[in-house]
């Protein structure tokens, strides 16, 4: 497999369907929103831009299964599996916010070996593939140097429907918000994920996160030089619903933090 030749094209297709999404989100009204749950939005621009990569991908591995968001396609294919989220912030962009973005990874067997993440308002496009360093826009990427809380800047999503853990994650956040230079919330787990990556920010945390919303995000901060795990420090993240993702400097004092409040104790 050509993960680089592969790559690039992945790029040309997220870009496709960014400029659909920017198309549309002028079209929008209220009566295109239909509501997964109370803090959980979708409209037609998910659906079709969904589809319109699944048929993009189809080409490039007619063989491959998938896991997307949007369910329009999933089916699973013991070697290849392609994870799609066609529109990752969808209430940010029903709001005329950002930012929103375009994620897809393409995982072998049990290795991710490739991931694309486009923010669509800003044209910023993070990849990464296997054997690859990250990039952003053609440049080389690389996470954050920092190594302690007091120079740190940390990412987060707060939880919009699975809320049993959330008194422990107001803990964390309060220590956080004591001890760090602040927390973000931009309402895009794979623009958290890209940022990371490039050193914006040095360590992101969330839970009850979906494979779609992590899976390029994940792999571009691990060719960044980054590292990932689960609450407790385990592999965990893709399906668990939980991540832990930092510079590697930083990590050990991160996962200390996010580990004694939101870990299995």
């Amino acid at each position: 497999m050509d993960y680089k030749n592969l790559c690039y094209k992945v790029q040309e297709i997220a870009k496709d369907t960014g400029q659909f999404i920017l198309q549309e989100r002028e079209k929008i009204s209220d009566k295109d929103i239909e509501f997964k749950g109370v803090s959980s939005l979708v409209t037609y621009v998910d659906k079709t831009a969904e589809m319109r990569i699944v048929s993009a991908v189809k080409k490039l591995i007619p063989e491959a299964g998938f896991v997307a968001e949007e369910g329009t396609a999933n089916y699973d294919n013991e070697k290849y599996t392609w994870i799609i989220d066609p529109l990752d912030g969808t209430t940010n962009f029903i709001h005329g916010i950002t930012p929103y973005s375009v994620s897809i990874a393409l995982k072998e067997l049990d290795e991710i070996v490739l991931g694309v993440v486009y923010d669509v308002k800003s044209g910023e496009l993070f990849y990464a593939w296997k054997g690859s360093p990250a990039y952003l826009n053609g440049k080389k990427i690389s996470v954050s140097t920092n190594s302690s809380s007091e120079h740190a800047l940390i990412a987060t999503g707060f939880p919009y429907y699975d809320f049993e853990r959330v008194d422990d994650y107001i803990e964390a956040m309060k220590h956080l918000m004591k001890t760090t230079r602040g927390i973000r919330r931009l309402g895009s787990a794979a623009i958290d994920l890209a940022y990371v990556a490039a050193g914006r920010f040095d360590a992101f945390f969330e839970h009850a996160l979906h494979a779609w919303d992590v899976a390029a995000g994940v792999f571009i901060i691990q060719q960044a030089g980054g590292k990932v795990t689960d609450f407790n420090g385990g592999n965990n993240w893709l399906f668990g619903g939980e991540i832990i993702a930092s510079s590697s400097n930083y990590f050990e004092e991160f996962f200390q933090v996010i580990n004694s409040k939101l870990g299995n104790h």
